[in-house]
C-alpha cells in the first residue's frame, strides 16, 4: 500500500512539473523559447563595477589577481564538481579551486549582493549559485564549460540561505531569509515555480529532499525541525509542513539531518546527541552508555551507507553508528534516551570542527571532503579498514575575521594575522602561502616594519588579545636549518626576538614613526605605550587616552613636527607629541604625564547639514514658484504665500557614533569618517586652540565636510593611499572596495568626486576593515571579517605579467650568526602582568624594602639605647646609699621629662583613638566570653572527698538555663491553588451567565406562541379549589415520601463500602505490622528510600538535640543535686563531729590518761567543696591584700604598667594560697582542739593521781569512770559510724556518678553524630528547599491549571446547554413557521424561499473572517433579489398578515442563527484554550515528575551522606558473636550490629508470623467464598430488578404511551394556572360561540348581497346584450347611410366603433374576473371561518354609465375598476 501511494505521488509531481503552462505563460514562451540549448551570456548578466557618469575612470580599473581565504565558518560552504574540483563561497565570488594543481577559477556574483548558497546537480553535468540582493536569482551553470544555463526569478525578497535538488535533479528546492522565509519548488529547465510557501519565521539552515520518498521534504534552522509533505488536494499540489515537537528535549539549531527510508528522521543537536523523529514527534535521544553524549559540541549526521549512520562533530570526530539499533531506538526511561556506542570512529585532529562533508563522485568511493570551520579543508578515507589512510589536510587559511594586515615595502609580500592564533605571510606573486606560525592567543594587529627599522624588510610586530606584542623577523630557510618549535610550513621561517606586554587588553593598533625610532601601540585598556626601537625594544613609557583605541597615525614627513594621531572608539582624537626615545627610564611608573598633547572629541553636524540642504532645497522650490506665480497673477491679485514646512530638528546622537577611520591632512588638521548616524560624510576637523580638561563635557564640530556618495547606511571602515597618494582607496561596511583618483597636493580632498566601487566581501557580515597597497602600487589587497582575503592588480594581467618578471617574492635571508641566537623567551601565561603592572610592583616592592630596612636600623639603635639605660640603673643600684643617684638626679633635665610626658600623653590619646573601636571590640568580646565560659554556668563545680578515703566526686559543669529556641518547622502553605480555586469559580459564576439569558430566551420563545392575554380577576369555582387542595397535599405527601427514600437510599449508598475499600481493622493491622514489623535497613544500603514519615530535616534534627540536650542536662542537674546533698550532709557531718568531740574532750578530761582513747581525725570542709566561699572576703583579707600590694610596689617600682597588671594577678593568688593554708591549718587542729588546756589538764589529773582516794570516793570515781567510758565509746562510735556511713554514701555515689558519666559519654558520641547530622542537613537544605519550592510551585501551577481546565470544562458544558437551547428554539421557529402556513396552497413554496433567505445584517466585525462572510452574505443577497420580482409577483394575492407572519419569523430565525454561530465559536474557542491547557498540563506533570525525581536523588544522597557517617557503639567482649576460627577478625567490614532484644522480638516474630499466615490463609480461604457467594445474590437481585423495570415501562407505556419520571408525576400539585385557564377557556369558548353565531347572520346577509349584485349583474348583462343588438342595428342603419353619404365619414364611424367594443369587452372581463375572485375568498372564508370583509369596507366597484347616441357620439365614463381593500392591502404587502 506504501508502495502505491508513493508511485501515486511521484506520478502526481511528475504531472505537475510536467503540466501544460497558461495561456500567458504559453504566449510567454512564445517571446522566449526555453530548450535544452539555450543559454544566458554570462557577461551580460554578471554585476560590474560602479563608475560615476561622466569621469574618466576605466571599468576595469581593478583586476582579480587570487583569493587567498576561506570563509569556513559559512554554512555548507564546501561542494564538490567533480574528483578534483572543490566549489565554495568567497565573499562576492564563487571560486572553484583545483585539489591537485590549486589553480583558481572564480565566477562573480550577478547581483551585486553576494552569494547565498550552493549546491551540485546529482549528475555533476549543472551547478547552482543563490543569490542575495534585493530580489535575488538563482543561477544555474553548466559544468565543465561555466556557461549559464538558467535564471530562476522571484524566489525570496532578500536572500536565498539553502538550495538543494532532489534524488534526479528534476526539481529543485529553495529556501529564502528573513523577512519571507519563502520555501520553493522549482521546475528549473523550464524556470517556473511549481509549489511555494512560507517555511517558518525563523532562520532556515537547510532544506533536502527524502531520497527514498519524492513527496517528502524536511527543513531545518534556528530552534526548530519542519517535515514537509507534497499532498494531492483538489486544487491541485500544495506544501503541508508539520513542526517538530521537542516536548521534554531542550529545543535546539539543527544544522544537519539525514532521512531515513522509512521516513523517520535523524537529526543533531548542540550539546552532541542525536535525536530521532518519528513523524513530528521525538520518539529517542540518541546518546552514549552512561550517558556521555555523541560528541563533544555539536553534531550533524550526514549519510546513511552500508548500515552505519555516519556524523561529524565539532570536536573533529567521525563516528559511525549501527542504523539497525537507531531505527529501532525507543526512549521509554524517563529522559527518553537511548543508549548505542559507534561502530567506528576517526579522530580527524587537534583543534578541528567538522561543520560540511562531500563525497566525491567516484563509484564505490570512500574519499569525503570536510569543512573545517577552524579553517582548512580535509580529504577524509571513511572505509575504516586496517588500511585507512590518515586525515589528510588539503588546505589551510585563516578561520574567522582577519584582524591585521600589512604589506612589506621591500618585496610583494603580505602578513595577515586572525584570532584563530595564528600569523601568516602570503607571496602576491606566486599567490601562495610562505609561512604560519601559531601563539597561544588570537592576533589582534599587525605592521610590517618599515626598513629605516630593518633594512631587510623582514620585521613584523603583531598585537595579540592579551595584550602581549611580539616582534617577529621572516627569514628564508633554505639555507638554513635549524628548527623555530612553531610548526613552519614552506621555505620561510617566522622566528620570535621579543615579546613583550604592554597593555592589559586586545592590543588594537600598532604604528612606526617615520624615523623608524620609536614603536607605538596602542590597545582597548584606552592606553598608548610607546618603546626605543632597537635591537631589543625598551619601553618609554605611556599615555591615557578618553577611549579604546581605533587607529594610530604618525604624522608624515611634510609636517615639521613627529606626533601622533590616536583616534579612539568613543570619538576622541588625541594628539600626542613623539617622546625622546632616549628618555631615562622612570623608578616609579611608565605613565608619561608631561608628554605634550592635544584632544577633540567628534561633535555630530549631520543633522545641520540636512538642515541647510533642505533650507537650500526649498529656496529653489520657492524661487521656481515665486516666478511662476509672477507670471500667472499679472493681472489678478497677489495670493498668500504658503507658510513653510518645519525644518527637520537638530539631532544629536547619544551616545555618540563610533569613530572608524581617520588621517592627517596638515598639521593639526585631519580627517574622519564616522558611523551611525554619523555616517556619509568624510569631517575635516582640526584641534582647538584653547584645551579642556574634562573631554567629556566638551565637544568640538568639525569645520568642513565631504559627502560621499550612498554611505549613508554603509560607512567607509578602512581608508589608504597609494604610493604617490594619487588613488584613495576606502573599505566600507558592506565589504566594497572604493577608490577615488586624487589629485597632487590636494590635502583638502577637493578633488574626491568621480569614484569607483566593486562589492568584494560579503555584503552582510564582511566589513572591509583592511585594505592596503604594495610597496610599488601594483597591487591592492582587503581584508574583511568574512575571513577572505582578495589580491587585486592595478594593472591587466598580461601587462602586470611583462612588468613582473619574478614568479616569486623575494623572502629575507637569514641574519649573520643566526644559529647561535638563543630563542627569546614568549609570553605563554594570559594572566601575565603588563609591563606598568610590574614597574608599580617592583616600585612597591623596593618601597616595601626600603621601610624594613629603615625600621630594623631604629629598632638596632632603640635597642642599644635600652641596654646601656638598663646597664647604668644597674650600676647604680650597685653602689651604696649615700652615692646613689635618685631617680629625679638621673634626669639631665625636667624639661626633656615634661615633654616626653606630653608626647607620651599625646601618643596614648592618638592610640585611644586609634585603638577605640578595637578596645570596644576586645571588651565586648571580653564581655561575651565571659558570659560565655562564666556566666553561662549555673554554679561553679563543687567537690565532696571521702573521710577515710581518697574517693572524690565532683558536680558537672552547667550552662545557665536558657529558653530553647526551636525555631518552627518550615510548613509550606500553598494558598495560592485554594486561591486559584476561588478565583475560577468567581469566573465560572461571571463567565456563566447562560441561565441569566433564560428569562430573554424564554419571552422569545412565548413570542412563537403568541396567547391571548389572562384576563385578570377569574375566580374559580368551590369544587376546583377543594381539587387543588387535595392536590397539593397528596403531592405533599408523596414528596416527603420521596425524600425519605431518598435519605434512605443515601444513607445505604453511604454505608456502601467502595471498590477499593479496606477494612479499618486490616488497615490498622497492616500499618501496625509495617511499623512494627523490624525493618532494619542497612545503613550501606544505596538504594533504600526513606519513608516520608521517617525523613528529617534540620529542624527535626534541631529539636532532637535539644531533646537529647534536655535530657543530659536534667541528668546532669539531678547528679548535681545529690552531690550538693551529699555535700551538705559533709558539712554538718563535719560540724556534727565537732560538737561530739567537744563533748568526748570534756569526757577525756574526767577520765584517767590510761583510760583516754585517742580520738578521731576530725574531717575538715576543703575549698573546692564550697567554691562560694572563694568570693567572700573580709577586713582582714583586705588588710592582707593592701599589705602585699605595698610590699610589691616596692620591689617593683621601676617596672612597666603590664608588669604591674601582671604583678597584681600574683598578688591574688598569693593571697588566695595564704587563705587556703589558714583553712587548712585550722581544719588539722581538730584532733587535739585545745593543746594548753590538756596540757594543764594532765598536770592537775598527775597531781590529783597522787592524793589518795577513801573507798567510797573511789567507789564512786569507779562508776563515774565506768560512766565516762561508756559515753567515750559511744561518742566515738558514733563518730566512726557517721564517718562510715558518709563515706559508703560518698563511693555509692561515686558508684552511680561513674556510671551516669558511660551514659554522659554515649549521648556525647551520639550528640556528636547529631551535630554532623544537622551540618549535611544544613549543607543539603538549601538545594532541598530550592527544589522543594519549585515542585511546590509546579504543584500550585499544575492546581491552577487543573482549576482552569474544570473552569473550561463547566463552560464549555454551559455552553454546549446553551447552544442546545439556541437549537431548540431554532427548531421551534421553525415549527412555528411550519405551523403558520396552514394550506397555503400556492403560495407555500415562495413563502418557504422566503423564510430560509439570507438577510444582511449590519453588525460589527469583530473576526477576521466577518468580512468575507459579509461579502458572501452580500452576493446571496443579490441573488436572492434576482428571485424577489418573481416572488412579489407570486405573492401579490398571498395574505398580508401570513406574509408579514413569516417575515417576523425569519427575522427570529436570523437572530437565532447568529447567536447559534457566536455560541459554536465561543465553544471552540474554549475547547483550543482548553487543548492548550491540557498540553501544558502535561508539561506540568512532567516537570512535577521530574522535580520529584530530583527531589527524591537529593534525599537518597543526603541519606547515603548521613549513612557514611561513623557511629560509635560501644561493645562488651560478650556481646560479639562475629567469630572466626575462635578469634575476633581483623576485618569487621561485614560486622552488623543489632540490638539484643530486637533480634530476640524478631524471632518471636518469625513464629508469630507463621502462626498468622496460617490463620490468614484460613481467613482467605472463607472471604474467597463469601465472595462468591455475594457475586451471585448480586447478579440475582440485579436480573430481578431488571424484570421490574420492565414491568414499570411496559405498565407506564400503557397508562400514559410514553415514559414519564413517576416521581415528577407523583410531586404534581394542582396548577392553579392550569385551572383557571381552563376557566378562562371555558369563557372564551362561550364568547366565541355568540360571535361565532353573530358572524354567521352577517355571512349570510353577504350571500344575500352577493346574491343581489349578482343579479344585478345579470341585469346589465341582458341590457348589455340589448344594446349590442340595437348598436348591430344602428351600424346598419349607419351603414346604409353612409354608402349615401360618403365613405370618409363611414370609415371614421368604423373605428370608433370598433374602440368602443373594445373597452366593453375588456370592462366584461375584469368584472368577471372581479366576481370570481369574490367567489373564491367567499368559499375560502366559509370553509376556514375567517374574516370577511364587510361590504361597508369593501365596495363593489361602481357600474359604468350606459353609452348614449344622442348627436351621433358614444359617451364613456372615465371611471376605472377598484380593486377590494382587502386585494389592495396584499399587493401592497407584496410591493
Amino acid at each position: 500500500m506504501a508502495e502505491e501511494d508513493t508511485a501515486s505521488v511521484e506520478k502526481n509531481i511528475s504531472e505537475a512539473f510536467d503540466v501544460k503552462p497558461s495561456v500567458m505563460q504559453q504566449q510567454q514562451e512564445v517571446k522566449q523559447q526555453l530548450s535544452a540549448d539555450t543559454y544566458y551570456k554570462y557577461e551580460d548578466l554578471t554585476s560590474r563595477p560602479f563608475v560615476t557618469l561622466g569621469s574618466e575612470i576605466p571599468e576595469n580599473l581593478l583586476h582579480l589577481s587570487h583569493s587567498f581565504g576561506y570563509d569556513s565558518r559559512r554554512r555548507e560552504n564546501l561542494q564538490l564538481l567533480d574528483d578534483r574540483t572543490l566549489m565554495f563561497i568567497a565573499g562576492n565570488l564563487l571560486v572553484l579551486l583545483d585539489v591537485v594543481t590549486a589553480e583558481h577559477k572564480y565566477l562573480r556574483s550577478c547581483s551585486g549582493g553576494g552569494i547565498g548558497a550552493i549546491t551540485v546537480h546529482p549528475s555533476r553535468e549543472f551547478f547552482v549559485a543563490a543569490e542575495k540582493g534585493k530580489q535575488p536569482n538563482i543561477l544555474v551553470y553548466e559544468y565543465p564549460s561555466l556557461r549559464l544555463y538558467r535564471v530562476l526569478r522571484g524566489g525570496t525578497a532578500q536572500a536565498f540561505s539553502s538550495v538543494q535538488f532532489n534524488h534526479d535533479g528534476s526539481v529543485l528546492a529553495s529556501v529564502g531569509g528573513a523577512p519571507d522565509y519563502m520555501l520553493t519548488l522549482w521546475n528549473w529547465r523550464r524556470e517556473e515555480v511549481v509549489l511555494r510557501c512560507k517555511a517558518i519565521s525563523q532562520e532556515v539552515y537547510r532544506v533536502s529532499f527524502s531520497p527514498y520518498n519524492p513527496g517528502l521534504l524536511t527543513s531545518s534552522g534556528s530552534g526548530h525541525i519542519k517535515f514537509w509533505k507534497i499532498a494531492s488536494t483538489f486544487t491541485g499540489l500544495k506544501l503541508q509542513g508539520h513542526v517538530g515537537h521537542f516536548g521534554i528535549t531542550p529545543a535546539t539549531d539543527i544544522d544537519g539531518y539525514v532521512e531515513l527510508p522509512d521516513g523517520k528522521v535523524v537529526s543533531g543537536t548542540e550539546w552532541g546527541n542525536l535525536l530521532l523523529w518519528d513523524g513530528n514527534a521525538i520518539k529517542a535521544e540518541i546518546c552514549r552508555r552512561d550517558g556521555r553524549s555523541c560528541h563533544t559540541g555539536a553534531v550533524q549526521p550526514f549519510v546513511l551507507d552500508d548500515g552505519q549512520l555516519m556524523t561529524i562533530g565539532s570536536d573533529g570526530v567521525v563516528r559511525a553508528w549501527d542504523f539497525e539499533s537507531i531505527n529501532v531506538a525507543d526512549g521509554n526511561g524517563d529522559n527518553g534516551r537511548f543508549e548505542v556506542e559507534p561502530m567506528n570512529e576517526m579522530v580527524v585532529g587537534r583543534n578541528v570542527s567538522l561543520s560540511s562533508v562531500v563525497k566525491s563522485p567516484q563509484t564505490d568511493a570512500f574519499i569525503w571532503f570536510a569543512q573545517d570551520s577552524n579553517g582548512a579543508i580535509w580529504k577524509l578515507d571513511l572505509s575504516f579498514t586496517n588500511t585507512t589512510p590518515d586525515p589528510e589536510c588539503l588546505f589551510s587559511f585563516h578561520a574567522g575575521a582577519i584582524k591585521g594586515l600589512d604589506v612589506s615595502q621591500k618585496s610583494h609580500l603580505m602578513a595577515t594575522t586572525a584570532p584563530d592564533r595564528s600569523v601568516r605571510i602570503f607571496d602576491i606573486l606566486s599567490k601562495t602561502e610562505v609561512t604560519t606560525s601559531r601563539f597561544n592567543q588570537g592576533g589582534t594587529a599587525l605592521i610590517w616594519a618599515p626598513p629605516l627599522v630593518k633594512e631587510s624588510g623582514g620585521l613584523l610586530v603583531t598585537g595579540f588579545e592579551d595584550g602581549v606584542v611580539r616582534v617577529l623577523e621572516l627569514y628564508s630557510a633554505q639555507r638554513h636549518h635549524m628548527l623555530s618549535g612553531r610548526n613552519p610550513r614552506g621555505d620561510a621561517r617566522l622566528r620570535l626576538l621579543q615579546a613583550f606586554k604592554p597593555h592589559t587588553a586586545a592590543v588594537t593598533a600598532l604604528a612606526f614613526d617615520r624615523q623608524g625610532d620609536i614603536l607605538a601601540s596602542g590597545s582597548s585598556d584606552c592606553t598608548v605605550f610607546f618603546f626605543a626601537v632597537g635591537e631589543t625594544y625598551s619601553p618609554i613609557g605611556f599615555v591615557h587616552v578618553p577611549g579604546p583605541v581605533q587607529e594610530l597615525q604618525w604624522s608624515p614627513r611634510s609636517h615639521s613636527e613627529s606626533t601622533l594621531l590616536v583616534l579612539c572608539q568613543s570619538g576622541h582624537v588625541v594628539e600626542v607629541h613623539s617622546p625622546h626615545p632616549k628618555a631615562q627610564n622612570p623608578t616609579k611608573t611608565f605613565q608619561l604625564l608631561d608628554l605634550l598633547r592635544r584632544s577633540f572629541r567628534f561633535r555630530s553636524i549631520k543633522s545641520r547639514i540636512k538642515r541647510e540642504e533642505e533650507i537650500t532645497r526649498r529656496k529653489a522650490v520657492k524661487e521656481e514658484e515665486k516666478k511662476e506665480r509672477e507670471k500667472r497673477l499679472q493681472e489678478t491679485e497677489r495670493e498668500e504665500e504658503d507658510e513653510d514646512e518645519e525644518l527637520p530638528p537638530i539631532y544629536i546622537p547619544d551616545p555618540p557614533s563610533p569613530l572608524y577611520c581617520g588621517f592627517y591632512s596638515q598639521p593639526g588638521h585631519f580627517w574622519l569618517s564616522m558611523g551611525g548616524f554619523d555616517s556619509g560624510f568624510l569631517y575635516h576637523c582640526k584641534f582647538p586652540e584653547e584645551q579642556d580638561e574634562d573631554l567629556d563635557q566638551v565637544s568640538h564640530e568639525p569645520f568642513d565636510f565631504l559627502s560621499v556618495h550612498d554611505t549613508d547606511d554603509d560607512p567607509v571602515l578602512s581608508v589608504t593611499f597609494s604610493a604617490e597618494r594619487q588613488l584613495l582607496l576606502c573599505g566600507t561596511h558592506s565589504g566594497a572596495v572604493r577608490v577615488y583618483p586624487l589629485q597632487p597636493d590636494d590635502p583638502g580632498l577637493s578633488s574626491m568626486r568621480a569614484h569607483w566601487a566593486l562589492s568584494v566581501h560579503d555584503n552582510q557580515y564582511g566589513h572591509l576593515r583592511h585594505i592596503r597597497c604594495s610597496h610599488d602600487d601594483c597591487f591592492v589587497l582587503t581584508a574583511g571579517d568574512d575571513g577572505n582575503i582578495f589580491s587585486f592588480s592595478l594593472l591587466p594581467p598580461e601587462e602586470l605579467q611583462r612588468s613582473l618578471q619574478s614568479t616569486r617574492a623575494e623572502v629575507p635571508p637569514p641574519r649573520v650568526g643566526l644559529e647561535n641566537k638563543v630563542l627569546a623567551q614568549d609570553i605563554e601565561d594570559p594572566a601575565a602582568d603588563s609591563i606598568e603592572t610590574a614597574k608599580q610592583n617592583l616600585e612597591t616592592s623596593r618601597l616595601q624594602r626600603e621601610a624594613e630596612l629603615k625600621l630594623t636600623a631604629k629598632r638596632k639603635k632603640l635597642a642599644e639605647l635600652q641596654r646601656t639605660y638598663k646597664q647604668l640603673l644597674t650600676d647604680n643600684q650597685r653602689l651604696s646609699q649615700h652615692v646613689r643617684l635618685t631617680p629625679e638626679e638621673l634626669q639631665l633635665d625636667s624639661c626633656f621629662q615634661e615633654q616626653a610626658e606630653l608626647e607620651k600623653s599625646r601618643r596614648i590619646l592618638e592610640v585611644r583613638k586609634q585603638l577605640s573601636w578595637e578596645d570596644e571590640r576586645s571588651r565586648v568580646a571580653l564581655s561575651k566570653i565571659q558570659e560565655w565560659f562564666w556566666d553561662s554556668l549555673e554554679d561553679n563545680a563543687v567537690s565532696v572527698v571521702g573521710v577515710h578515703s581518697d574517693h572524690s566526686v565532683s558536680t558537672y559543669l552547667l550552662q545557665t538555663l536558657t529558653e530553647l529556641q526551636t525555631p518552627p518547622d518550615h510548613v509550606t502553605t500553598s494558598t495560592q491553588p485554594d486561591a486559584d480555586g476561588d478565583a475560577a469559580a468567581e469566573r465560572s459564576r461571571r463567565r456563566g451567565g447562560g441561565a441569566a439569558d433564560d428569562s430573554s430566551h424564554t419571552a422569545e420563545e412565548e413570542a412563537l406562541r403568541p396567547r391571548a392575554p389572562r384576563p385578570a380577576g377569574i375566580k374559580l369555582g368551590d369544587r376546583q379549589e377543594e381539587k387543588l387542595r387535595k392536590a397539593a397535599e397528596k403531592a405533599e405527601q408523596a414528596r416527603a415520601k420521596i425524600e425519605k427514600r431518598k435519605q434512605e437510599w443515601t444513607q445505604l449508598y453511604a454505608e456502601k463500602p467502595d471498590e477499593d475499600y479496606e477494612d479499618p481493622q486490616a488497615a490498622r493491622a497492616i500499618r501496625d505490622a509495617r511499623e512494627n514489623v523490624g525493618d532494619l535497613p542497612l545503613r550501606t544500603e544505596t538504594e533504600r528510600t526513606v519513608p516520608e514519615h521517617l525523613r528529617t530535616n534540620t529542624e527535626r534534627k534541631r529539636a532532637e538535640i535539644n531533646v537529647l540536650e534536655k535530657n543530659i542536662r536534667d541528668k546532669q542537674t539531678e547528679m548535681n543535686g545529690r552531690i550538693v546533698a551529699l555535700r551538705d550532709t559533709k558539712v554538718r557531718l563535719v560540724s556534727r563531729l565537732q560538737a561530739q568531740a567537744e563533748q568526748l574532750h570534756d569526757v577525756q578530761q574526767r577520765l584517767a590518761v590510761h583510760l583516754r582513747r585517742p580520738p578521731p581525725v576530725l574531717p575538715m570542709v576543703r575549698p573546692e567543696e564550697t567554691p562560694e566561699r572563694r568570693l567572700q572576703f573580709d577586713s582582714s583579707t583586705l588588710e592582707r591584700y593592701r599589705v602585699l600590694r605595698e610590699q610589691s610596689r616596692l620591689n617593683f617600682i621601676q617596672q612597666e604598667e603590664e608588669e604591674e597588671e601582671e604583678g597584681t594577678t600574683r598578688l591574688l593568688e598569693q593571697l588566695e594560697k595564704e587563705r587556703d593554708v589558714q583553712d587548712r591549718g585550722g581544719g588539722g587542729g581538730g584532733g587535739n582542739l585545745h593543746p594548753s588546756l590538756s596540757s594543764g589538764k594532765i598536770e592537775d589529773e598527775e597531781e590529783e593521781e597522787e592524793e589518795e582516794l577513801n573507798e567510797l570516793e573511789a567507789e564512786l570515781h569507779r562508776e563515774e569512770e565506768i560512766k565516762l567510758l561508756y559515753e567515750q565509746d559511744s561518742l566515738l562510735e558514733q563518730m566512726e559510724r557517721s564517718v562510715r556511713r558518709f563515706d559508703a554514701e560518698l563511693l555509692l555515689l561515686r558508684h552511680h556518678k561513674l556510671h551516669l558519666d558511660w551514659q554522659l559519654k554515649t549521648s556525647d558520641l551520639r550528640h556528636i553524630t547529631l551535630c554532623q547530622e544537622l551540618l549535611l542537613l544544613m549543607e543539603f537544605e538549601r538545594r532541598e528547599s530550592g527544589l522543594q519550592g519549585a515542585l511546590d510551585r509546579l504543584v500550585r501551577e499544575e492546581k491552577s491549571i487543573a482549576s482552569r481546565v474544570d473552569e473550561c470544562d463547566e463552560q464549555l458544558r454551559l455552553k454546549q446547554r446553551d447552544v442546545a437551547k439556541l437549537q431548540e428554539r431554532h427548531a421551534a421557529v421553525v415549527a412555528a413557521f411550519h405551523a403558520s402556513l396552514g394550506q397555503s396552497g400556492n403560495f407555500e413554496a415562495s413563502l418557504v424561499r422566503i423564510f430560509r433567505k439570507n438577510v444582511r445584517r449590519v453588525k460589527t466585525r469583530e473576526h477576521r473572517g466577518s468580512h468575507d462572510e459579509d461579502e458572501d452574505s452580500d452576493e446571496d443577497s443579490d441573488e436572492d433579489d434576482d428571485d424577489s420580482g418573481s416572488e412579489e409577483n407570486t405573492l401579490q394575492n398571498c395574505d398580508s398578515q401570513l406574509y408579514e407572519n413569516t417575515l417576523k419569523l425569519r427575522e427570529r430565525r436570523v437572530d437565532v442563527e447568529t447567536l447559534l454561530q457566536e455560541e459554536k465559536r465561543r465553544a471552540d474557542a474554549l475547547k483550543e484554550e482548553r487543548d492548550v491547557l491540557v498540553k501544558k498540563q502535561r508539561t506540568v506533570k512532567v516537570s512535577v515528575t521530574a522535580a520529584e525525581n530530583d527531589l527524591e536523588l537529593i534525599h537518597r544522597e543526603k541519606q547515603q551522606k548521613m549513612n557514611e557517617l561513623d557511629v560509635v557503639v560501644p561493645l562488651r567482649l560478650h556481646q560479639i558473636e562475629f567469630i572466626s576460627d575462635d578469634s575476633l577478625p581483623s576485618d569487621l567490614s561485614e560486622v552488623l550490629v543489632v540490638d539484643r532484644t530486637e533480634l530476640d522480638r524478631l524471632q518471636r516474630r518469625i513464629e508469630q508470623l507463621h502462626l498468622e499466615k496460617n490463620q490468614q490463609r484460613e481467613a482467605r480461604l472463607q472471604v474467597r467464598r463469601d465472595h462468591g457467594r455475594l457475586i451471585h445474590d448480586c447478579r440475582d437481585l440485579k436480573a430481578e430488578i431488571r424484570e421490574l423495570e420492565e414491568q414499570c415501562d411496559a405498565l407506564m407505556m400503557r397508562k400514559f404511551g410514553r415514559l414519564l419520571d413517576l416521581e415528577a408525576l407523583q410531586t404534581l400539585t394542582g396548577n392553579r394556572d392550569l385551572e383557571e385557564l381552563k376557566q378562562q377557556k371555558v369563557l372564551q369558548e362561550t364568547q366565541w360561540t355568540t360571535e361565532i353565531k353573530e358572524w354567521d347572520v352577517k355571512v349570510e346577509a353577504s350571500h344575500d348581497a352577493l346574491m343581489e349584485v349578482t343579479k344585478h349583474n345579470t341585469e346589465l348583462l341582458a341590457r348589455k346584450k340589448n344594446l349590442v343588438d340595437e348598436n348591430t342595428e344602428l351600424k346598419r342603419k349607419l351603414d346604409t347611410r353612409q354608402k349615401n353619404s360618403g365613405a370618409p365619414f363611414q370609415d371614421h364611424r368604423r373605428r370608433v366603433d370598433q374602440e368602443e367594443t373594445r373597452r366593453l369587452q375588456a370592462l366584461v372581463k375584469k368584472q368577471s374576473e372581479q366576481a370570481e375572485v369574490i367567489r373564491r375568498e367567499i368559499h375560502f372564508l366559509s370553509r376556514k371561518g375567517g374574516h370577511v370583509v364587510a361590504l361597508s369596507q369593501a365596495p363593489l366597484p361602481p357600474l359604468p354609465p350606459v353609452s348614449t347616441t344622442t348627436t351621433g357620439h358614444t359617451h364613456t365614463s372615465n371611471h376605472r375598476p377598484v380593486r377590494p381593500f382587502k386585494l389592495v392591502q396584499v399587493h401592497k404587502s407584496h410591493k
